[in-house]
């Protein structure tokens, strides 16, 4: 599979429109700033992603020198929506009523919360929230929080307040640009009648500032068509060459597959048959297939905790977990920032593949601290169902509004004599290693609520993948059981 590049497929509509927009601004950036535009040119013929190409540019994540967008090259791009809405009318049935909205149920898909907390900060952008345009979905496969934007979820331009939009879009961030992190983007749906103003687009790129460009890792573009690829050429100016390196085109699910845990990554069920209906109109090779391979004897990573201790001669704690907090307790307790970094991604595989062949792993060697703090975060992920199981979570996220005291009294029961015993020792042993982070949080800067927000979606998520809202009320319970650990545990 070749990700640098969307799968331009022959039965689309034909760009030849577009080129002369595309070469007349290639051509400018090539006489301005003595590029080759004649290899632009032809990469962007071909179907390849610019971005790719290693420019003589400085090496910064934001180049804020700003440029005047052709406004030819707008409206071109502005032409191609319209006729790949024209030429890809692909609908599910029911879905759009006769005003163009999405007829969608977003709370049940996402499974809010039946409840609301005034005093929780989303519940000032429940305006724009409401829609699920931005989803958290917990970590990818090295260990990165990973948030969706889904462009069907947009509704009309008429309906929505794009300024509070883009405001709801930095409250989100923000509580998690600090760690690595990854964005998905699922392109379908997006049309004439949701799409931002241009204006819109280069304001929030604007305002999202290095910070919030610093920490991200991978920007996932899903399903991408002419229209991205002419966006990119608009945008190509103000877009510095390492952020353009972040970005990969994923032309199907299965792609995505490859780098997320897609069974736990928030895909509207539009994008799902969308991909459904592209999977049998151009038959890719490989073609996906959903065969389960038996585990192997000492597997840990991706199989229940009740395989885990059958194989390992009866040990609740799984190997896996005991020996890297073992190293971390004695190594990377004054690291600055532990768990917030990703590991390296051959590293963390070559990792893995050891813990399931049954055999130790020699951190020392590998000389990263964050590698066995990234491959904790990975089996907690991986798990089947989470530590705090599955027809526990409804009534665990209710309990985060009771006052403190009736808290403590209803999750130490819900602990005791609910929660599995072998869960419950593997989370005590975890939630105990997190105390003895936060002791050190003057060297390590990882207090309560930074450890909450990085293990929160690790320990618990919804069956029915939760909104924004529900995970603030996961990290709140995880914050919850580390400062009230000792009233908590008591077994």
């Amino acid at each position: 599979m070749d990700v640098s590049k969307p799968d331009v497929r022959p039965d689309e509509p034909n760009t030849d429109l577009g080129i002369d927009a595309a070469e007349a601004h290639i051509k400018s950036v090539s006489i301005s700033e003595g590029l080759p535009g004649q290899t632009e040119r032809a990469r962007f013929m071909k179907g390849e992603s610019i971005g790719d190409y290693k420019w003589e540019e400085p090496d910064l994540e934001y180049d804020e020198t700003g440029v005047d967008l052709a406004s030819a090259a707008e409206w071109e791009a502005e032409e191609e929506l319209a006729r790949e809405e024209q030429d890809h009318p692909f609908h599910r049935g029911g879905a759009i009523t006769p005003e163009g909205l999405i007829d969608e149920d977003f709370e049940e898909e996402l499974g809010s919360p039946a409840f609301e907390d005034e005093n929780d900060p989303d519940f000032l952008y429940r305006d724009i929230a409401k829609f699920g345009i931005v989803q958290l979905a917990g970590d990818d496969t090295l260990g990165r929080k990973v948030i969706v934007v889904s462009a069907c979820r947009l509704p009309l331009r008429e309906e929505l307040d794009h300024q509070r939009l883009l405001k709801y879009l930095k409250h989100t961030l923000d509580q998690y640009v600090e760690n690595d992190y990854t964005l998905v983007y699922f392109h379908h749906g997006l049309n004439s009648r949701n799409k931002p103003s241009f204006g819109w687009m280069r304001q929030a790129y604007n305002e999202f500032d290095r910070k919030y460009k610093k920490n991200l890792k991978a920007l996932y573009l899903v399903h991408p068509t002419n229209f991205i690829k002419l966006m990119w050429n608009i945008f190509r100016p103000i877009i510095s060459a390492k952020f353009g390196r972040k970005i990969m085109y994923m032309n199907y699910l299965h792609e995505l597959a490859q780098h997320l845990q897609l069974d736990q990554i928030i895909v509207p069920q539009r994008v799902r048959e969308y991909d459904a209906f592209l999977l049998t109109k151009n038959k890719p090779t490989p073609v996906p297939t959903s065969i389960t391979h038996a585990p192997l004897p000492r597997q840990q990573f991706g199989v229940e905790l009740k395989y885990i201790k059958l194989h390992n001669d009866g040990e609740i704690i799984p190997p896996v977990v005991r020996q890297c907090i073992d190293y971390l307790r004695e190594h990377g307790m004054q690291t600055e920032g532990i768990f917030r970094r990703s590991a390296n991604a051959n590293d963390l595989r070559r990792v893995q593949k050891t813990f399931n062949e049954g055999a130790p792993e020699n951190f020392s060697k590998l000389g990263d601290v964050h590698l066995p703090a990234a491959i904790l975060k990975s089996f907690l992920r991986q798990l089947p169902e989470p530590l705090l199981t599955y027809d526990l979570y409804d009534h665990i996220i209710r309990v985060q509004t009771l006052p403190e005291e009736d808290r403590v009294k209803e999750m130490r029961r819900i602990m005791v004599e609910e929660l599995a015993e072998d869960n419950y020792f593997i989370l005590k042993y975890i939630l105990h290693f997190l105390t003895e982070v936060v002791a050190n949080s003057d060297r390590n800067k990882m207090n309560e609520q930074n450890l909450a927000i990085v293990f929160g979606p690790n320990l618990m998520w919804s069956k029915n993948q939760a909104s924004l809202v529900s995970v603030g009320y996961v990290n709140a319970c995880t914050l919850f059981m580390i400062r009230r650990y000792r009233d908590l545990f008591v077994k």
